[in-house]
């Protein structure tokens, strides 16, 4: 599969990148910076320099010639302000499904955040409010849209080596989970058009990711 990878320089990304290209997929990482397509390049990607906050979708749709899925795994970051947070977490979000449709592809994972979806508890850490607002926007988005989207939900996210198992679920206890395993998690839904339409939530577990995946398809009683 050819895979691009909106935010492709970012640490879910990278990770994405090396375990599909480990694999004999073609991961494309979409980055903003030039500075940043030696190091996608080594991940395994080929890189499109393109600023997805001054771009628009024709441009981008043009870039995704012969792609199969999109990812979007983009962010403004911790040290950004409360407009990026909404131009990347949910505008850029909004572009790349816009462009997808355009370029007729139809699959299209979203990585959002636990706690999105609802409005953020009192007490809440205004950016961090700002960032959930923005991720719940994202995922508002794209709910309606055409396409076989699925929305994924990880919860706090460390380095920690990954261990192949997670907890999978529309509602589970929240909790942290390694990014590797995260982008484990995104190379199994890519392999499982069936995870179409679900909304899933993400912590470290004690289930494989395949079994995990399995379980989410299965009917609840």
């Amino acid at each position: 599969m050819r895979i691009a990878i909106a935010g492709g320089h970012g640490q879910i990304a990278r990770r994405l990148s090396r375990q599909l290209a480990d694999r004999g997929d073609l991961p494309l990482a979409i980055v903003r910076n030039p500075d940043h397509v030696a190091d996608v390049e080594a991940d395994g990607a080929s890189a499109v320099v393109l600023d997805l906050e001054d771009t628009d979708a024709e441009t981008l749709a043009a870039r995704l010639t012969d792609v199969d899925a999109v990812v979007f795994a983009a962010g403004a970051g911790p040290g950004s302000g409360d407009a990026r947070k909404d131009t990347v977490d949910r505008g850029a979000a909004g572009l790349l499904a816009d462009a997808a449709a355009l370029a007729g592809i139809r699959r299209y994972l979203l990585v959002s955040s636990v706690g999105a979806g609802s409005e953020p508890p009192a007490g809440t850490d205004p950016t961090f409010v700002a960032y959930l607002r923005a991720k719940t926007a994202a995922e508002e988005d794209l709910r309606p849209r055409d396409l076989d989207w699925t929305i994924l939900r990880p919860g706090a996210l460390t380095d920690d080596p990954g261990t192949g198992h997670v907890r999978l679920g529309p509602d589970i206890p929240r909790g942290e989970v390694p990014r590797d395993d995260v982008a484990a998690v995104l190379v199994a839904l890519l392999d499982e058009p069936l995870t179409a339409g679900l909304v899933l939530e993400l912590s470290e577990g004690q289930t494989p990711v395949p079994a995990a995946i399995a379980a989410a398809l299965e009917p609840e009683d």
